[in-house]
């Protein structure tokens, strides 16, 4: 099928992660410069400064961090807080509806998780297509189908 994308192929908000990412740097260069120019700091209210940018910063990055990354035993989905690995049997469907905040994977152990990866925030074709992508990938690789349509 010439519309699957060849394995192994990463997912992620290219935008949203340079958005994030300049912010982060931004405010924690900010953060830390205010620090240094207030001349009436100690140098433990100074180190504060540079603490709470670096901290912003890794709140950003952790946003930033989001993908979907799939190969040829599966995909794994890397969210701000977890990371999960699926084998392709186990993704029964690919779900980006219309406002959604982003691409929903149902399983076959009856749960839905989200890929955070693929998300129509500020590159919306680009999300679609990713998700249309990955829907190819999890039919064309997906070994449970076959499976439930013979019994």
């Amino acid at each position: 099928m010439s519309d699957t994308p060849s394995l192994p192929v990463t997912f992620r908000p290219g935008h949203t992660r340079a958005v994030l990412l300049t912010a982060g740097v931004a405010i924690f260069l900010t953060i830390s410069g205010i620090a240094l120019l207030l001349e009436h700091l100690g140098p433990g209210e100074r180190a504060s400064f540079v603490v709470t940018g670096a901290l912003i910063f890794w709140a950003l990055a952790r946003l930033a961090r989001v993908k979907v990354v799939a190969d040829d035993s599966g995909v794994t989905v890397v969210n701000i807080a977890s990371r999960r690995r699926l084998d392709w049997a186990e993704i029964l469907q690919v779900n980006l509806r219309p406002g959604d905040p982003w691409v929903f994977l149902n399983l076959s152990d009856g749960t839905s998780l989200p890929a955070l990866g693929i998300q129509p925030g500020i590159a919306k074709q680009r999300a679609i297509a990713d998700a249309k992508a990955l829907r190819t990938l999890a039919e064309v690789r997906s070994t449970a189908r076959p499976a439930e349509d013979q019994g």
